[in-house]
């Protein structure tokens, strides 16, 4: 299968600890990279992560609280420090524009490249960034201020082709796409070859969803359906769920409630508070109501 990967930059919450970076991830999709969240010190986890820092070309910010923005301006102008000349597209709420535009202009006012800032309606689900293989879209969270999570999806994809049948038919190559597309193939002499006869099944189509910072959203498990990896924020443990309900996060129980109600693949953790030590054991609440969980880490890299 095709390389679909994300990378753990930072999983801490708003305050740094000798443990945790906040909130930044990668996500590589066929040597493809896009950031989602730049905190304080992503430079120093990209290299940490040996990921190339000129093969991301777009970058999408959750919301504008300085966990998760503060290492931007930063990491434009080491781009173009190192001689960076394709264009950068950056995602985010409103006033993206207004906060970084004169940052930009006064950092970085010798750009050897092109920045385009794009701001994002947080209420709505849109399809904001695709290609030719994946699609990226809006997921509206519920946060102190405009803040939203990120769907990956990738395209259908094609059919896998039997060389073996191919070959025996002395099928052209002009017609290989249009067999992986699902088509049948006429022979010189009518005879239809099924296309069943000639391929085996596409790889399923994956996805990951990245939900951070937000209050228990129920209404979004509909968008969230099967999704392949979520990541949910699980700040609080179940415990502190007043103090969650206050500052708009979401618990351990909350987190886990998500992943079922999506029926999703996988479950993923992270923007942990520094108030707990053992992490372990926001773990143990999450796999009470969803089994198969997992904790996010610095430098972890899932394949999907």
């Amino acid at each position: 299968m095709e390389k679909f990967e994300i990378t753990i930059l930072g999983c801490g919450a708003a305050l740094p600890t000798p443990h945790h970076f906040c909130s930044s991830q990668v996500v590589n999709i066929r040597e493809k990279l896009f950031m989602i969240d730049c905190a304080e010190g992503v430079q120093t986890q990209l290299r940490r992560s040996r990921l190339h820092f000129n093969r991301i070309n777009n970058i999408f910010i959750s919301h504008l609280h300085g966990d998760h923005c503060l290492g931007l301006i930063g990491l434009i102008s080491t781009f173009a420090l190192l001689g960076r000349t394709a264009t950068l597209d950056i995602w985010g709420p409103a006033p993206l524009i207004d906060v970084f535009q004169p940052q930009i202009s006064f950092f970085c006012n010798n750009l050897t490249y092109k920045v385009n800032l794009h701001e994002i309606d947080t209420k709505s689900r849109e399809v904001i960034y695709e290609d030719r293989t994946v699609t990226v879209e809006t997921i509206p969270l519920k946060h102190r201020m405009p803040c939203c999570g990120f769907l990956f999806r990738e395209k259908k994809l094609m059919r896998h082709i039997r060389r073996d049948v191919i070959n025996a038919y002395n099928i052209p190559t002009c017609y290989i796409n249009n067999i992986k597309a699902g088509m049948d193939y006429t022979l010189p002499d009518g005879e239809v070859i099924p296309n069943e006869s000639m391929t085996t099944p596409a790889d399923p189509v994956r996805s990951y969803a990245y939900c951070s910072d937000t209050m228990f959203k129920p209404s979004n498990a509909e968008q969230l359906t099967d999704v392949t990896l979520l990541y949910h924020e699980s700040t609080f443990m179940e415990k502190d769920k007043v103090l969650s309900k206050k500052t708009y996060h979401s618990t351990t129980v909350e987190a886990a409630e998500m992943a079922k109600l999506a029926n999703a693949g996988q479950l993923m953790i992270g923007h942990f508070s520094a108030r707990y030590e053992d992490e372990n054991l926001l773990l143990e609440e999450c796999r009470h109501v969803f089994p198969d969980t997992i904790l996010a880490n610095e430098n972890l890299k899932i394949s999907i």
